[in-house]
């Protein structure tokens, strides 16, 4: 997963600058990205059929280095390692070529030179097909921890997980902070109902499973199944975002698959209770098209909390975050709260936040935290905002710039303000007050704590 992320040259956090890729500081033979079974299988085979470990080419999902760009056919030679790590346009430039060319369908081979080597980035490894999704899914996996741990009494947090299972993988909802599209990209992959059937019946059959599965889920819950025509013959749009500012007509939801599912799974002798754990995208829970599927979801498989992410309520800090506006976070709240009204539950919502994400100013975290404390919402985690290698924030985090229009944005990187900005998000909390008065302050200062009195 860190190889994903750091396989071209890329800004690195932890020690604020520009590193090279990590396939040339780690001086491996070849960088596997992406969840990786096929560029296994397929390097495998050819070390198998008795190929030279440093000939290995044309492997998608693959990273190699060569000395020359010989033999290379339509490839983008993008700005050199030391081009853009003494320029940040350049930067902007590099990876505005490398975020339009991650997909497996139209996605090209990206070169960027190191030196006087060649880093060869060949495009993402396909999408695997239902089927393919079903085969992994059906191995002999142990279902437990390795035994070396028995002895230590094993790994209480595999506990958390024993019992939840994946159903899908990839998301369209590409989140600009989010890593998702590096590994697993914006093509929806799901395993059949048969297939999910036959893992839970064998969970059901274990001495101690005790009736509920925690999870059924993947990196987007409401994503099971969901499709687009063009994802297999074209690929996921280069210019357009599925969700964002509001569902594309192309995108359809797989929630009749869903249901289905939910149906089959309540027939399994031992299991009582199937509850969906992973986050859901609240904006495809805001028409109609959701009502069967939001009625099943609150009436049977929510455990009495639903995870959501609305990250922020500012909408110019949204906009950064390739997230839906604030009003539809709110439209989802209202339908929530009446369907369990009718139903008559007690559900509740666990929400996430970042603080300090790029575009966000200290009165855009106050203008949050008032409306925390308003609908006496009290999160008792919020993240700090953490750029992660060859995303699109940490892009902006880098260059300060908006990577697709160009104009500066304003990045709070002084470790003092990121923690008056969380610590405003987590206003219940005593040890935050010392952060709070010193942000409160600031504000009034600059004119901007009166309007907020109210």
């Amino acid at each position: 997963m860190e190889a994903s992320m750091r396989r071209l040259a890329h800004y690195d956090y932890w020690s604020d600058k520009v590193r090279r890729s990590l396939l040339v500081d780690s001086k491996a033979d070849m960088l596997v990205y992406g969840m990786g079974e096929k560029q296994i299988l397929e390097i495998a085979r050819r070390l198998k059929n008795g190929e030279d470990k440093n000939s290995l080419s044309n492997i998608r999902g693959t990273v190699i280095i060569r000395n020359s760009e010989d033999g290379l056919k339509d490839y983008i030679l993008i700005p050199s390692f030391e081009d853009i790590a003494g320029n940040k346009d350049k930067f902007n430039e590099a990876f505005k070529i490398i975020y339009s060319e991650a997909d497996p369908v139209r996605g090209k081979t990206i070169v960027q030179k190191h030196g006087g080597r060649f880093v060869i980035q060949y495009p993402p490894a396909p999408p695997l097909t239902t089927e393919e999704m079903d085969r992994i899914h059906s191995l002999t996996f142990r279902r437990d921890w390795h035994p070396v741990y028995d002895k230590e009494g094993g790994v209480p947090g595999f506990e958390t997980v024993r019992n939840s299972i994946i159903s899908h993988r990839g998301c369209a909802g590409g989140c600009n902070f989010c890593s998702l599209y590096l590994h697993q990209g914006r093509v929806v992959q799901s395993r059949s109902i048969g297939s999910v059937v036959k893992e839970i019946s064998a969970i059901a059959k274990y001495k101690k499973f005790r009736g509920t599965i925690t999870d059924i889920g993947g990196p987007t819950a409401n994503m099971y199944m969901a499709t687009c025509h063009l994802w297999k013959g074209v690929g996921a749009c280069r210019d357009k975002k599925c969700l964002v500012p509001e569902k594309c007509k192309n995108l359809k939801v797989g929630y009749d698959y869903s249901i289905r599912l939910w149906k089959e799974l309540g027939k399994i002798p031992g299991v009582k209770h199937v509850f969906v754990s992973s986050g859901v995208r609240y904006d495809l829970l805001t028409d109609s098209y959701s009502d069967e599927y939001m009625r099943e979801l609150c009436a049977h498989h929510v455990s009495g909390q639903l995870k959501v992410a609305p990250e922020h309520c500012v909408d110019s800090v949204l906009e950064l975050m390739n997230k839906p506006s604030f009003k539809i976070y709110e439209k989802f709240i209202d339908r929530f709260e009446n369907i369990n009204k009718k139903l008559g539950k007690k559900q509740y919502l666990v929400n996430y936040f970042i603080a300090g994400h790029p575009g966000a100013r200290l009165r855009d975290a106050l203008e949050l935290a008032v409306y925390l404390k308003k609908h006496n919402i009290h999160p008792e985690q919020v993240q700090d905002y953490i750029p992660l290698p060859m995303t699109v924030s940490a892009c902006m985090y880098y260059t300060e710039k908006d990577l697709f229009t160009g104009r500066r944005i304003y990045v709070a990187k002084n470790p003092s303000e990121r923690m008056m900005q969380k610590a405003l998000l987590q206003y219940k909390n005593p040890r935050n007050k010392k952060y709070i008065r010193k942000a409160l302050t600031m504000l009034h200062r600059d004119n901007l704590f009166p309007c907020f009195r109210s």
